[in-house]
């Protein structure tokens, strides 16, 4: 198949070549910024071709943009106008599958922008945290080194009454060595599974023996235990609210398309790998 035109080359030197652009009182979407034998080019065009650029792209001056948007919207216009014929398949079903995906979307984006009731939210809330049982978080901190010798040594050091806090400072190779080795709160499947296990079971105020990840070997002391408890509804109201609207959206999408009248052919007699089959669309 063939590609679509790349962005332009101009792009590069856009900076230098940059033209103003005539000045009008209050642009719009229906602004013409060019007219190539008689086809209006708008900025509503420019908007969206920018829109679909590459991130890279995307970074690049807005003059120059402007520059080498507009031109490349020029060439494309002068070069579709010298097409004759018929599209190729490729070309017609493109528009086509692009038509759909964008009306559908516009669909999807009308029904994420209604209100949602401040009952789903609160049932959403609820049936996510309220009933859910606290599970255990712990605080520790631990010293990483690289062998089990190290780790043993450093282990007969705390025990011998040495400060884990400024061993982990100066031992330490992992990146909380610093700041004493500490690594805050975490709950389950948030460590290492080695590293996990060995907390669990552990008091606090305990230092462990040398315990091994693919990390390295850890001497770990427990500072805290606790147990988790649920946010509040404020807290997490932006995330409730975004589920309950994607809960909406997709139960649309599915009775929509359950209310519609939809025809399969006998698919099954088609051979999947047909899809493969560019040559089709030249």
């Amino acid at each position: 198949m063939h590609k679509p035109l790349t962005f332009l080359a101009s792009l590069t030197i856009a900076a230098s070549l940059a033209l103003p652009v005539a000045a009008q009182d209050a642009p719009t979407i229906d602004t013409v910024v060019a007219s190539v034998n008689g086809k209006d080019i708008t900025l509503g065009h420019m908007i969206v071709a920018r829109a679909s650029l590459p991130e890279q792209y995307q970074q690049l001056p807005d003059d120059v943009l402007f520059t080498g948007i507009l031109d490349q919207l020029i060439q494309q216009t002068a070069l579709a106008d010298t097409f004759t014929g018929d599209l190729p398949p490729r070309v017609t079903i493109s528009i086509e599958n692009e038509t759909r995906s964008l009306t559908a979307g516009e669909v999807v984006e009308g029904i994420m922008a209604e209100p949602v009731a401040e009952d789903a939210i609160k049932a959403a809330y609820d049936e996510q945290y309220a009933n859910a049982e606290p599970t255990e978080e712990y605080n520790a901190s631990h010293i990483l080194v690289e062998t089990e010798e190290e780790a043993k040594a450093i282990q007969t050091e705390i025990e011998g009454g040495a400060d884990f806090t400024e061993i982990a400072k100066e031992k330490s190779t992992g990146p909380s060595g610093p700041s004493g080795g500490e690594l805050g709160w975490f709950g389950a499947g948030m460590m290492v599974p080695a590293f996990e296990a060995a907390v669990v079971e552990m008091d606090t105020g305990a230092v462990s023996d040398p315990v091994q990840t693919q990390f390295g070997w850890h001497i770990i002391k427990l500072n805290e235990k606790r147990k988790s408890e649920a946010p509040a509804l404020e807290d997490v109201r932006e995330e409730i609210e975004l589920q309950v609207r994607q809960t909406d959206v997709q139960a649309a999408i599915e009775k929509l398309t359950a209310d519609a009248k939809v025809e399969k052919n006998d698919v099954e007699a088609i051979d999947p790998a047909v899809l493969k089959n560019l040559d089709w669309l030249e």
